[in-house]
């Protein structure tokens, strides 16, 4: 598990292999992540975008933003947390992915980031 605390946002990654398929004529590697988000501050506050940048080893990196975390915008008050689930597909069988969210506190109405850390994306089979 990899973790990381920005300004009282803890957000700690979990990440598994799902499996290799063929599409349109290629080979691709899923990858699944769990993401806790949790509000270790004293200030209630809201998630309100995504930044990814996606590392594929086979090709450059896609960056993705969009609003929320798979169509939510959680409020976390302080002491809560909110898990998701989501996942990736890469042309290769190792990879990363890292990022931040956009959030902003509800007592002094500022916005900031919070620092997805790096985690690593790799197929068992491509480890020795």
């Amino acid at each position: 598990m990899i973790q990381q605390v920005t300004k009282g946002i803890k957000i700690s990654v979990e990440t598994n292999f799902e499996g290799t398929f063929f599409k349109n004529y290629k080979m691709h590697y899923a990858f699944g992540y769990r993401i806790t988000i949790e509000n270790q501050s004293k200030d209630s506050v809201q998630l309100t975008a995504r930044h990814w940048k996606i590392y594929d080893s086979l090709n450059d990196i896609e960056t993705v933003d969009g609003e929320g975390v798979i169509g939510k915008k959680p409020v976390l008050k302080p002491g809560e947390s909110h898990t998701y689930n989501s996942g990736c597909l890469l042309s290769s069988p190792i990879g990363s992915m890292k990022g931040f969210y956009k959030m902003v506190n509800f007592t002094t109405t500022k916005r900031f980031k919070v620092t997805i850390p790096t985690f690593k994306l790799c197929a068992p089979f491509a480890v020795n």
